[in-house]
């Protein structure tokens, strides 16, 4: 590949911020739902720019890049605590899609294949954090200004979304954000199709759970109950 590579530089102020309570777009017309007929645009598909790429066209590159670098940091943001990590994490991801291009193989959608780097690395990153947690201590937390922007609402669906079960939440990520099929979640984590929509509509219930404020007793209910009390007593 001689032809110069875009630079991969994420100016996470000038990305717009994506709060638990949006959904964003979806990059990419060829990972539509199963239900969903083909689009007749004449866009170049994902994985034929990927082929392009794989075989020196840094055009195509600059390309996969501009669909995809949004969507992946937000897949990043919504799973790491700093924006700074984030865009490293991001820009991580396309290097090592650059270094994995001349062995790409179209076995499956471009964006499940892109997906699966990002989950990798994410995985990476985690390991290292829970090393550096275990022998040098928890670092000081900072003050993550995209949080003092948000809502009070998106920080209350943030917080319920962490208190779900780590696959439950994935799933729960990858459909709802990443917009991703049945299918491709079944194959990005290597999990049955039945799995996938069984423990999808589990982390849903309890999402909704989670958010659905406590119910608190009448007052008439509560003076029922201290009189039932004293009467035992």
């Amino acid at each position: 590949m001689d032809e110069p590579l875009p630079v991969l530089v994420l100016n996470s102020e000038a990305l717009p911020r994506t709060v638990m309570d949006e959904t964003p777009s979806n990059p990419s017309k060829a990972a539509a739902s199963d239900s969903e007929p083909a689009s007749a645009s004449t866009e170049v598909s994902d994985e034929r720019l990927m082929l392009a790429f794989s075989k020196g066209s840094s055009d195509a590159f600059t390309e996969l890049f501009s669909r995809y670098k949004q969507p992946i940091y937000g897949f990043f943001r919504r799973r790491v605590a700093e924006s700074g990590h984030a865009e490293e994490l991001t820009q991580e991801t396309f290097f090592a899609l650059l270094r994995a291009a001349s062995r790409y193989e179209p076995r499956a959608l471009f964006r499940t294949y892109l997906y699966a780097i990002g989950l990798r690395i994410l995985r990476a990153h985690r390991r290292k954090a829970a090393f550096r947690a275990a022998f040098f201590g928890q670092p000081k937390s900072v003050p993550d200004p995209s949080k003092r922007d948000a809502t009070e609402a998106a920080l209350w669906v943030r917080r319920a979304v962490e208190k779900l079960e780590a696959i439950d939440r994935e799933i729960l990520l990858l459909r709802e954000f990443e917009q991703l099929s049945y299918a491709e979640i079944a194959d990005l984590l290597q999990l049955p199709l039945n799995t996938v929509r069984s423990r999808l509509f589990r982390a849903r219930t309890a999402l909704r759970n989670f958010l659905e404020p406590p119910v608190e007793p009448s007052t008439k209910e509560t003076s029922l109950d201290t009189a039932q009390k004293g009467e035992r007593a």
